[in-house]
């Protein structure tokens, strides 16, 4: 019971970060690069597959309840925004990362999780971002030009989070390993 205890805890506290994260904003011409994503991956390293999921379900489900946690507000309507399946897709990501970098806290391992957990997240968003902007909104926007918009201007600053997360994770599994004996 106290160990389910502290995991709701800890999923709770990583879906606040991933939260803070959204307007934790650095400029990339007109768009802005956000920390969601570290958190993600951090959370899906830190609490394993399945409580990492559930921190990103639970901030998503608070934010489409109303809650304006995502970078843009929040809520139902939400769904409509050509962004929304890279808020979809930070719960299988969080998984992904979780069950690749189970048991192993070293840097290049949790690299590794944390870059397949970002093919996850644009395998989720990018299809979803040419829907809206193609069928909802009309755009009529070729492929090419969503997958630079949606996807290549944020590698760069992908891989410096995921590098973020390689050292900072083991610390932090260690440190909640250590609190488990107490």
């Amino acid at each position: 019971m106290r160990n389910r205890t502290r995991n709701l805890v800890l999923a709770a506290l990583m879906a606040a970060l991933t939260a803070a994260g959204a307007f934790l904003k650095f400029p990339l011409g007109q768009m802005s690069v956000t920390l969601q994503f570290l958190f993600t991956v951090l959370a899906g390293v830190v609490l394993g597959a399945r409580w990492g999921a559930m921190s990103q379900a639970v901030y998503v489900a608070l934010g489409l309840a109303g809650l304006p946690i995502f970078t843009l507000g929040g809520g139902l309507g939400y769904v409509f925004q050509p962004s929304f399946g890279f808020l979809l897709g930070l719960i299988p990501a969080a998984w992904a990362a979780g069950a690749l970098s189970a048991g192993n806290a070293r840097p290049g391992r949790i690299f590794a999780a944390g870059a397949a957990a970002l093919a996850v997240l644009y395998l989720v968003g990018v299809p979803y971002m040419y829907a809206i902007l193609d069928l909802y909104l009309g755009r009529d926007m070729p492929l090419a030009a969503v997958l630079w918009s949606g996807m290549a201007v944020y590698l760069p600053g992908d891989f410096l989070k995921l590098l973020a997360v390689s050292v900072l994770a083991p610390p932090l599994r260690r440190a909640l390993a250590h609190g488990r004996r107490d």
